[in-house]
């Protein structure tokens, strides 16, 4: 049976533009999207209706990078930069991991709040540990949204008590494949996770390749979000002529779907690299300015054809909503025009919409708008709390919703079709 959604439909065609529908019917076969319909009268065969008049309806959001393993401790340590924040901080929490009553509270209430949140898929790292990582697949796996997640490789610069040795590292990964492969898992799937180059060693690094290219697994790690942070990577890695030229010498380039969080020093340096079809930048602006990072240059690589979405990056960013980084996104592209380079523009609502949306949502597939035969992601938004909206278009409620709603309540969410609640 059809499921067919009443309400306000607010999506994007292209980056540049939002469109809008008022009392729009979205329908929905066979977990996808199947047009905007005038009129009940046009549904083809049985349907459900779901009325949600009056309601916001838009398509669900994508989170391409964040860190389970970090969010029990967002809101804390935001005193120091990036190495030193994993040092003294980071690597000691993550480390807790190895406790089973500590790793299943800590994953059901990550799992928990990207249910309740406008989330509908996420791209996260877990820690080194292999069962902790199959414990947080199964809570994400009950919430029905979409996630790719990662065990997390670490053989150099890390403490004793949260460091493998290469051996362990391939052993564990092979391992924690091998179980994902036993217990089928349907919405939760796996993702390479080489923390970053300077905790990887380049055996490790070229091995994790290996196992990419083999299995066609997606990877996801980390590049130039810290002038420290390149600067190692120069030192550790003097054969190559970039951060990301580091990945690539060691098979972890783009191969498959690869997902690279940060870039916020990419542009001078390896433009050419990011353009790999196969790359996607995860824009990450909450967390760029806690651990004082830089700005990235999201509005240059939206304009010059990148793949481009945003991420969370809990516990460097201090929320989960994808909300709060489209708004975030948007004062750091005003910053960066005013203090760094005005050639690279604004972003607009719209834009940075279209980032949290099908920019994030390619990633997974045919997803992130209403366009006929996307992936039936949506989420109905409960608006009740801002203040009036009668004189308001639909695109200024959306924008106020982002800037403005308390918690940014959640009335529905469907994925794939499905409606969860």
């Amino acid at each position: 049976m059809d499921l067919i959604v009443k309400g306000d439909l607010v999506f994007c065609r292209n980056r540049h533009e939002l469109e809008a529908v008022e009392n729009g019917l979205l329908r929905i076969h066979e977990g996808k999207i199947a047009g905007i319909l005038s009129s009940l009268e046009e549904a083809e065969g049985p349907y459900e209706l779901l009325d949600c008049t009056g309601r916001l309806v838009i398509p669900g959001l994508y989170d391409l990078h964040s860190h389970a393993s970090q969010n029990h401790f967002k809101g804390l340590f935001m005193d120091l930069e990036l190495l030193s924040w994993l040092k003294k901080h980071t690597f000691v929490e993550e480390a807790r991991f190895s406790d089973r009553e500590f790793y299943t509270e800590a994953y059901d209430e990550f799992a928990r709040e990207l249910e309740k949140s406008a989330t509908v898929g996420a791209v996260t790292f877990a820690t080194i540990h292999r069962e902790a990582t199959l414990y947080l697949m199964e809570a994400l796996e009950r919430t029905g949204i979409l996630s790719y997640v990662g065990k997390v490789n670490m053989d150099r610069n890390a403490p004793d008590s949260y460091r493998e040795s290469t051996e362990e590292s391939i052993s564990e990964t092979l391992r924690w494949l091998e179980e994902c492969r036993k217990r089928d898992f349907l919405l939760s799937r796996p993702i390479i996770t080489p923390r970053f180059i300077p905790s990887v060693t380049d055996e490790l690094a070229s091995r994790l390749g290996r196992i990419a290219r083999e299995g066609n697994y997606p990877v996801q790690s980390h590049l130039s979000e810290n002038l420290d942070e390149v600067e190692l990577v120069e030192e550790l890695c003097p054969e190559s002529s970039s951060y990301a030229d580091a990945y690539r010498r060691r098979g972890l380039w783009g191969v498959t779907r690869t997902v690279m969080a940060h870039c916020v020093w990419s542009r001078l340096r390896e433009d050419g690299l990011l353009k790999d079809r196969n790359v996607f930048i995860a824009h990450c602006p909450d967390s760029n300015t806690n651990l004082y990072s830089g700005i990235a240059p999201a509005k240059y690589f939206l304009d010059n054809g990148f793949n481009i979405g945003l991420g969370s990056d809990v516990a460097g960013g201090s929320s989960l909503s994808i909300f709060r980084c489209i708004t975030d996104a948007i004062k750091a592209s005003k910053l960066r025009y005013r203090l760094v380079e005005k050639t690279d523009g604004l972003l607009t609502f719209a834009e940075a919409f279209y980032m949290a949306t099908e920019g994030g949502g390619a990633f997974f597939g045919r997803c992130g708008s209403f366009i006929e035969g996307y992936d039936a992601n949506v989420v109905v938004l409960d608006e009740e709390r801002t203040l009036i909206t009668s004189r308001l278009s639909l695109p200024e409620r959306l924008e106020r919703y982002a800037y403005i709603t308390p918690e940014r309540s959640v009335l529905h969410k469907i994925v794939n079709g499905k409606l969860l609640y």
